[in-house]
């Protein structure tokens, strides 16, 4: 299928979805609009979430970081399931690009216990996308379980991967503490 048609197909599915998801669904599975940016609606909704995380960190200080890292990603694993449903139902795709709060619950863990810094920030967005979109086993495979526990559950294992070559980088001193 050619990129113009794939790109008809994909604004269908997000106009059925304005118009049958219920809003909170919507606001949730989209964080807030984020996942309707083009191109590239996953690398952005990690971008925003990126944004947030350093925003928290401003707030939430030393010892109590990975306590929010993985309650937020916990939260967004939580509510991102039955959203993400509700909007691939709506939409008709099994996996809408346009949801894209799997995004924000990996990057979240790959973030867990990892200070700070622009270069843990930009390592950790460029590890999740890159694991997000390579999928190595067995990723690939979390995507067959159904609706939204495969569109949110294959992210969460990205973003494990990711926090594992985080937390390497940290052991080897390739990141500051």
């Amino acid at each position: 299928m050619g990129n113009e048609a794939s790109c008809a197909i994909a604004d269908e599915a997000r106009r059925r979805t304005c118009s049958r998801a219920p809003l909170w669904s919507k606001l949730v599975a989209t964080f807030f609009c984020t996942g309707l940016m083009k191109p590239g609606p996953g690398t952005w909704g990690s971008a925003a979430t990126v944004v947030l995380w350093f925003l928290v960190t401003r707030v939430v200080h030393g010892a109590m970081q990975p306590v929010a890292a993985v309650a937020l990603a916990g939260f967004a694993v939580a509510i991102g399931i039955p959203a993400a449903t509700l909007v691939a139902r709506a939409s008709g795709l099994k996996d809408p690009g346009f949801v894209v709060i799997d995004e924000v619950a990996g990057q979240l863990i790959t973030f867990i216990a990892v200070p700070v810094s622009w270069q843990s920030l930009l390592l950790g967005f460029i590890l999740f996308r890159g694991f997000d979109i390579v999928k190595p086993p067995p990723v690939r495979m979390l995507e067959r379980l159904p609706e939204g526990v495969g569109i949110v559950i294959d992210d969460v294992g990205a973003g494990i991967y990711a926090l594992l070559v985080m937390q390497l980088a940290l052991h080897f001193g390739l990141l500051p503490r």
